[in-house]
């Protein structure tokens, strides 16, 4: 998905994002090394670092936009990159947190390619392994022992709350038969857009950012964690699963009201309406997409295109990309950090996983 009048800076997001892993996942193993055993083991599997049987393996947890995001918003405020790096764990920690949980909650046996924590370790480890790393995410930040760390913390801690709204909000949908655009945009911008706009704000903040800077950076970043849920909720239905390392149709199995099926429910004519009563009879008979076999997820993904609920999730998307773009007009900041923060917003936008 190529975003309106934007050329992507392939080259330029790769290096951003590889100086994200380079500075902060050193410090991101340190961090998890402290937890006690087993879970120093249990998040070291995780992350990827090892395998089931503990051999070390080559994960790098991910693509590390958030670190990339956390460093460049110190360059923002005029600090060095390195400034950025405890507000860089401390949000991937959050994340993972969340990650954990999540895969438990929602019953995903894979992340990544590889089968998830509690598929391998337990419920139990899953759940304390994830509690250990989000107490741990204020404990980074608190020890630092400046002003600024005591803000950077403040902002994590909201956006942590507003996380967690998110995935109970999340789970509430798949209980409803209608869920509303409005509804699924804010449980979207809880979920996925306060911690990313914690992500590009924390940074400036320890780097002496002033709240203005700063706020404006939590917009961009709010925003583009909209557009970001938006293409994913795309890949959760569309995705190749070579890519996305889920299953074929993975939101509709979980039975998840994303953006293209609340916008498509949302539409009128045929397609909307048959879509309706297939979900209104799901609602019905709890376990009844165990039962269901591949055609029949293929003909709701056919109904949710047919009503108009990708297209509109596509250019969802887009305008979300735009609103975080328009967040940076009007502070001031280094020429080629505001294009690296353009080039990472495009990246968002048309990234395949």
């Amino acid at each position: 998905m190529q975003p309106a009048n934007a050329a992507i800076d392939t080259a330029s997001v790769t290096a951003l994002l590889a100086r994200g892993r380079t500075l902060a996942m050193p410090a991101l193993r340190e961090a998890v090394g402290r937890l006690a055993a087993p879970m120093d083991t249990v998040a070291a599997y995780h992350f990827g670092w090892i395998d089931a049987e503990g051999r070390p393996a080559d994960g790098d947890g991910g693509k590390a936009v958030r670190p990339a995001l956390a460093l460049l918003s110190a360059e923002a405020a005029g600090a060095k990159p390195e400034t950025g790096i405890p507000g860089a764990v401390a949000v991937e920690l959050v994340h993972n947190f969340s990650l954990l949980h999540d895969d438990l909650m929602d019953g995903d046996e894979q992340r990544r390619h590889r089968d998830t924590v509690w598929k391998v370790h337990g419920p139990a480890l899953a759940i304390l392994v994830g509690d250990a790393l989000f107490a741990l995410a204020n404990d980074i930040l608190l020890e630092l022992g400046t002003p600024e760390a005591g803000r950077a913390a403040r902002r994590l801690t909201a956006a942590s709350r507003k996380l967690i709204d998110g995935q109970a909000q999340d789970i509430s949908f798949e209980h409803r038969e209608r869920v509303t655009v409005e509804e699924c945009l804010e449980m979207e911008g809880n979920k996925t857009g306060a911690l990313l706009a914690c992500a590009v704000s924390i940074g400036a903040v320890l780097g002496g950012a002033d709240e203005r800077t700063a706020d404006a950076l939590e917009s961009y970043g709010y925003h583009l964690g909209l557009a970001f849920q938006a293409v994913d909720d795309l890949l959760g239905i569309w995705g190749d699963p070579e890519s996305t390392g889920k299953q074929t149709w993975s939101d509709l199995r979980q039975r998840k009201k994303s953006l293209p099926v609340v916008a498509a429910l949302a539409a009128p004519g045929p397609a909307a309406r048959r879509l309706g009563e297939l979900l209104t009879a799901d609602a019905k008979r709890p376990q009844s997409a165990g039962d269901f076999d591949e055609a029949e997820f293929a003909a709701r993904a056919s109904l949710i295109e047919e009503a108009g609920g990708r297209e509109w999730t596509t250019q969802e998307a887009r305008r979300q990309h735009a609103t975080a773009l328009a967040a940076l007009d009007g502070i001031e900041m280094p020429a080629p950090v505001r294009e690296q923060l353009i080039a990472l917003a495009d990246f968002v936008v048309v990234r395949q996983r």
